[in-house]
C-alpha cells in the first residue's frame, strides 16, 4: 500500500471547502504513521487533453494557482494509477477533486477529472482493456458519467443506499455484476455520520475497503487506485481515509490465509 501526497496539497489554493485549511491534516498524520508517501509530478497539458477540450484547459489556466494546483492533483492520480499498474494497491491524497469535472466545464470545487484522466490514459496506452470506476462520494459524479457516457470499455458507478446497509449491498451488487481489468475509486467522505451526507460510520469504510480489494484481487490481479473527492469534517474524512487504507490491506490478509 502506498500513499501518493504532495505538501503543496495542504495549501489554501482557493475560497471553498475542498482548499480549507487543515482539511488534510488528520489524514496526513494517519497515513504517513501506517503507509510510504509517494511524491507526485504535476500532469501535462497533453494528459487533460485526454478527457478535457482546449477551451476548458485554456479557462482553468486563467486562475494560476488553481491551475497548477490541477495539474499537480491528476499527476498524483495518474501515479496512483501507474502504481495499481504494479500490483499495488494506492491512493493519491489530493485536492482539488475531480469528479465534477466534464470534457467542457466544472463546478462543484472539480477543475480536472483526476480518476478519468488517469484512467483514460491507462486506455488510451493500451496497458488496459476496461475498467471499473467505483465512487462512493455524497455527491454524483455527473463529470465522470458525462466523459464516459459513450465508452464501453468504462463502467462508472455511484453507490448509493438509504441506510448504512442498502448502501454496502449496492456496492455488493455492483461488484457482483462487473468485469474490468482494473477499478478506480472516486473516494469521497462526506456521505459520513460527521459529514455532509449523515449515513455511513467510520467502519463502512473499512469494509468498503476490504470489498473493493477482494474484488481487485479476484478480478484485476490487485490493480486497484483511489483517488480523493470530497469529505470537509477533517477527522472523520483522516479516520475513513484510514479505514479505508486498513480494509483494502485486509483484503490482502485474507487471500494469503
Amino acid at each position: 500500500m502506498k500513499v501518493v501526497f504532495h505538501d503543496n496539497f495542504l495549501q489554501t489554493y482557493v475560497r471553498d471547502p475542498a482548499a480549507s485549511a487543515g482539511r488534510l491534516d488528520h489524514a496526513l498524520a494517519g497515513v504517513k504513521k501506517r503507509y510510504p508517501l509517494v511524491t507526485p509530478k504535476p500532469c501535462s497539458d497533453d494528459d487533460v487533453l485526454i478527457v478535457h477540450t482546449r477551451d476548458h484547459l485554456e479557462d482553468v489556466k486563467m486562475e494560476k494557482h488553481v491551475y497548477s494546483m490541477a495539474l499537480l492533483a491528476a499527476g498524483a492520480t495518474i501515479k496512483s494509477s501507474e502504481l495499481a499498474m504494479e500490483g499495488e494497491f494506492s491512493f493519491a491524497l489530493c485536492r482539488p477533486p475531480g469528479h465534477h469535472a466534464s470534457p467542457n466545464h466544472c463546478w462543484g470545487f472539480c477543475y480536472f477529472n483526476n480518476v478519468a484522466i488517469a484512467v483514460q490514459k491507462l486506455i488510451q496506452e493500451e496497458r488496459i482493456g476496461s475498467a471499473l470506476i467505483i465512487d462512493y462520494d455524497l455527491h454524483f459524479g455527473d463529470g465522470t458519467s458525462n466523459i464516459f457516457s459513450n465508452n464501453s470499455k468504462v463502467e462508472y458507478r455511484h453507490i448509493n443506499g438509504a441506510n448504512r446497509a442498502s448502501f454496502i449491498k449496492n456496492l455488493e451488487e455492483c461488484l457482483d455484476s462487473i468485469s474490468a481489468d482494473l477499478v478506480a475509486v472516486s473516494a469521497g467522505y462526506d456521505r459520513h455520520q460527521a459529514d455532509w451526507g449523515h449515513l455511513l460510520a467510520t467502519e463502512d469504510y473499512e469494509t468498503m475497503g476490504a470489498m473493493l480489494g477482494a474484488y481487485a484481487l479476484k478480478n484485476c490481479n490487485g490493480r486497484l487506485f483511489a483517488a480523493l473527492e470530497g469529505g470537509y469534517n477533517s477527522k472523520s474524512l483522516g479516520d475513513s481515509v484510514v479505514a479505508f487504507l486498513e480494509g483494502l490491506e485486509s483484503s490482502k490478509l485474507s487471500k494469503l490465509e
